[in-house]
Formats: structure tokens, C-alpha cells, sequence
């Protein structure tokens, strides 16, 4: 049986990065929507109240699909053109327990 695999990231960035940083995660999200099917999710948030502040959820297939994405090119540029924009990065790995997808976007909450 195949078992998801995620994480969540806690990156802390040097002041004044907050847009570069953005910009290089837009680019790389679309780089995974286009050629990784294993990857499941690939969230980037910011922090209310802490601009410096970002944090992913990652949710892979499997193991094997973590290893995958870690391996692409679009991946290893951002792994190596982020560490000038970071003061600080904590990674937490993940056993999901239970997942539930939801087909239709929420509405704005009110």
C-alpha cells in the first residue's frame, strides 16, 4: 500500500526578501503543476502578522515522489537560489494519518 508523505516548512526570510522570495516560489510552484503528478499538494502561505514569515504544507503520493521532486531541476534551483533570501528554515516531517480532499474551492469566509 502506498502511504503519503509530507511536510511542513517554516521559513524565516531576511528582511526585505519577502518579494524575491515570492516571485521564486511562484515560479517554482508552476514548474511542479506542470511536471510532478506525485506531488499532491504544494502550499505556500504567509503569516498573518509576521511578514517575514512563510510556511508550506507538502503532500506527496508516496516516498518515492518526495525523492522525485526533490530531484527535479526547477527544485534544486530553488533549494540553492533561496538561501540568500533565508535567515532560518524548520522542516517538520509527516506520517498523515487521514486526508480528506475537498473537489470544490470554499467560499469566501466571512
Amino acid at each position: 500500500m502506498r502511504r503519503h508523505y509530507g511536510l511542513v516548512v517554516r521559513f524565516s526570510l531576511r528582511p526585505g526578501c519577502e518579494a524575491a522570495f515570492d516571485q521564486l516560489v511562484t515560479e517554482t510552484i508552476g514548474m511542479i503543476r506542470q511536471r510532478e503528478p506525485g506531488t499532491l499538494i504544494y502550499s505556500s502561505h504567509s503569516v498573518h502578522g509576521q511578514p517575514d514569515q512563510r510556511i508550506f504544507y507538502e503532500l506527496y503520493a508516496d516516498r518515492e515522489a518526495f525523492e522525485a521532486h526533490e530531484a527535479q531541476p526547477h527544485v534544486q534551483r530553488f533549494l540553492s537560489e533561496r538561501e540568500s533570501l533565508l535567515a532560518r528554515t524548520e522542516v517538520d516531517f509527516l506520517t498523515p494519518l487521514a486526508t480528506a480532499r475537498q473537489l470544490e474551492p470554499a467560499g469566501p469566509s466571512d
